[in-house]
């Protein structure tokens, strides 16, 4: 995971940008549940009261408040009413509460703390419940003769002290009352006390609903374009994530040496690049959509609960636990499968790549069957180890619904029993199980992204391990410059070489000079490491011992662009890129002229194919140079590197499916081209390199002879078991004549 959020650094504005967002829409999910508890309690069992003190109220009705009022507290309420002048279908004065103690929230407070009990008395009174009926016989057994009195005219006849005493005693016996059902009574007092006044309680009902109504759809609304831009963002976030790692290994990876390629395969790297970075892609949007979202909607909901109902939150306690547990579970179980799917899908993609890459070799030898075989382990061990993980993820929906639902009953037979009570409405139910819920739904959605995020973590280390990767070949800090005369001089000092981890060295002792001017070529039994010699010249690997030059200065010393740009590299195996013949042609010049392509194409014998296509130079290249043969792929190689016009030229055994005579032609235009450079051959003809001017012989990694063909032919055993094995008698006679 902190690799995940190390990847997501670089675009930390977007995401405070995704979470600002996030808080927009969990504040609206959030609200709904209050105003749908609000509809239910207020809207439809209170009649759209949802004022806890009346604001307008008849004065004989306020007259009968006061009586359960103490005295100290009596003037706070009459101070806070006047007598109104609007008219009421009521016959009487009505009293109105004065406007600047509706706008004052510490007044209305206590206003509320005042009324809140009497309300409760009054509505009892009225409606002759038990509790009532037995405080007014109380009263009445306590004063004689009063038995035709009702309970208002008896308080009215008793002195402040009296009343005092019979109203403390009254608050004694309902301190156990939850505030739930004093809130009822007084919503239930007030659409009394206005349904007095003639006021339409139907329409304030209706308004109030559809006043809260329309306050739910504006926040659904306000939520789900909160939504569509989360979305949005996290896409765009993701996806430039995707397209960053995607640069940056690919970047990463060209500057490999060949020591790199050999720790990752070309395989993993391609897995690394594409599969692995799609996981690490699609997780991140989950996070930025999901991840993020469910702690602010759990917190919130938290909140939201401990404000509706803190009596049940312990349900919630037990639904998370037990969520956790099953999280835990499945983390422990699945966890080391994810890293073995990466391993798995990098072997199959092995095995699919060396088959279709080997086709024609497999068809050849007529081991379908046995290649068939290999694909199929490969495809069944990966399909066995997803089968696993996928059946212990699909336990996880179940388990989760099941607790859901669970949760859900047991809420509503706890909460039964609360409305039973008075401690609790129906509504603030309601609310109960929907924040419940979203809570739950929360931990649910971190549980899905679990299914995620093991797999993407192992991709976020296999990337990381790319990009983290250190490479062997390195610029310098302050590298040294190539002047603009450059000769090309290499010199080889006393060289040594050996892979990385290998115990012997593949090349030991190795000097000798390539003048510009000259060519040297380099022969020997197969595996003696004469590609090996060339390829530390252009850097793919650095010497283990020793130095190389070019113009006195060791090419460590040298920028990598700057001496590569000095060289014309002709691979062992001729490599094309897909477009077309030109621009194979002029990858090293593309500033080039039309004349330098043709002149290069002329030099390496290349024209005649050329010039036979219908569209001659511009002609496509399918990928890999697979629409052209094997001599006319070395061929536009080999004019790649002229066309470019280094300095040191470079052929690791690049004539070798050229026949004898395009081969004579070629080297003969060749050296009228490269008169004035260093030319450095790699061959296992000996007509090759008959006329270079310096030959060194290799053998198990060292120089065994070094000298032109005749003088080897004479003094190096090696080369003449090599010649004696390629020319015939006559040639090889009338060599050693002329050796003398």
């Amino acid at each position: 995971m902190r690799k995940l959020l190390k990847f997501l650094k670089p675009y930390v504005v977007g995401v405070v940008a995704v979470v600002c967002v996030l808080i927009v829409q969990a504040y609206c999910d959030l609200s709904l549940p209050t105003y749908t508890s609000d509809i239910v309690n207020i809207g439809i069992q209170q009649g759209g009261i949802d004022e806890t003190v009346p604001e307008v109220i008849a004065e004989e009705d306020l007259e009968h408040l006061l009586l359960f009022v103490s005295s100290d507290q009596k003037k706070t309420v009459t101070d806070a009413y006047t007598e109104t002048t609007k008219e009421f279908d009521y016959h009487g004065k009505v009293m109105e509460l004065k406007s600047s103690v509706q706008k004052d929230e510490d007044r209305m407070k206590a206003l509320s703390s005042i009324l809140g009990e009497p309300m409760l008395l009054v509505t009892g009174f009225d409606s002759g419940s038990d509790m009532t009926r037995t405080l007014e016989e109380q009263m009445k057994n306590q004063m004689s003769n009063l038995s035709g009195m009702s309970v208002y005219e008896i308080l009215g006849l008793m002195d402040n002290e009296q009343r005092d005493q019979v109203v403390d005693q009254i608050k004694e016996k309902m301190e156990s009352m939850p505030d739930s059902m004093l809130d009822q009574a007084a919503a239930s007092y007030i659409k009394n006390a206005y349904d007095r006044l003639g006021m339409d309680m139907e329409q304030i009902e209706i308004q109030y609903i559809l006043r809260t109504g329309g306050k739910m759809l504006a926040l659904a609304a306000l939520g789900m374009a909160a939504s569509i831009l989360v979305g949005l963002l996290a896409s765009r976030i993701g996806a430039s994530v995707g397209r960053g790692l995607r640069r940056d290994v690919f970047r990463k990876v060209v500057g490999f040496s060949n020591g790199e390629f050999d720790k990752f395969s070309t395989a993993s790297l391609i897995t690394r690049s594409t599969n692995d970075i799609q996981q690490i892609q699609m997780l991140t949007v989950m996070i930025l959509r999901m991840v993020l979202y469910a702690p602010i909607m759990a917190v919130g909901g938290i909140w939201k609960v401990f404000h509706t109902n803190v009596d049940m939150s312990w349900i919630i306690g037990l639904a998370v636990v037990i969520i956790v547990l099953i999280v835990a579970v499945l983390f422990i179980v699945v966890m080391p499968k994810f890293k073995v799917i990466q391993k798995l899908v990098d072997r199959l993609n092995l095995v699919s790549r060396e088959i279709l890459t080997g086709l024609q070799v497999i068809r050849a030898f007529g081991t379908q069957k046995h290649e068939e075989e290999r694909f199929d382990k490969a495809n069944r061990d990966l399909v066995k180890t997803n089968l696993f993980v996928n059946r212990a993820m699909t336990l996880m929906m179940p388990a989760m619904m099941f607790i859901m639902n669970s949760i859900a009953v047991l809420i509503v037979w706890v909460g039964g029993h609360s409305i039973n009570d008075g401690a609790m409405q129906v509504g603030d139910m309601m609310a109960f199980i929907q924040y419940t819920m979203q809570i739950i739904m929360s931990f649910l959605m971190i549980c899905m992204i679990s299914v995620m995020l093991p797999r993407a973590a192992v991709s976020a280390d296999r990337v990381d391990e790319v990009l983290m990767s250190s490479t062997s070949i390195r610029d310098p800090e302050q590298p040294k410059r190539l002047t603009e005369e450059c000769k090309g001089e290499i010199v080889f000092d006393q060289v040594s070489f050996r892979y990385p981890g290998a115990e012997e060295d593949v090349l030991h002792d190795i000097s000798f000079t390539a003048k510009p001017g000259q060519t040297t070529a380099f022969i020997g039994s197969t595996g003696c490491g004469k590609s090996t010699l060339v390829n530390l010249i252009p850097r793919f690997y650095d010497v283990t011992e020793g130095k190389i030059t070019i113009d006195d200065k060791d090419i460590r010393e040298v920028s990598q662009h700057e001496l590569r740009d000095k060289l014309g590299y002709v691979p062992q195996k001729g490599v094309l890129f897909s477009g077309e013949i030109a621009s194979n042609i002029m990858y090293g010049n593309p500033d080039g002229s039309e004349a330098e392509m043709i002149e290069a194409a002329e030099i390496a014998q290349a024209n005649e194919f050329i010039e036979q296509k219908k569209k001659k130079y511009y002609s496509p290249i399918s990928q890999g140079g697979a629409n052209v043969s094997g001599g006319q792929k070395q061929r536009l190689s080999i004019a790649r590197a002229i066309a470019k016009h280094p300095e040191v030229y470079i052929f690791d055994d690049s004539f070798s499916a050229l026949d004898y005579k395009t081969d004579a032609t070629l080297r003969a235009a060749l050296k009228e081209k490269t008169a004035d450079s260093t030319v450095i051959i790699v061959a296992q003809r000996i007509s090759t390199i008959l006329h270079a001017d310096q030959i060194i012989v290799l053998e198990d990694g060292q120089i065994v002879g070094k000298g032109t063909h005749k003088e080897l032919l004479k003094n190096c055993d090696a080369y003449y078991q090599i010649a004696s094995s390629q020319l015939s008698e006559q040639e090889l006679e009338n060599d050693m004549k002329e050796v003398g």
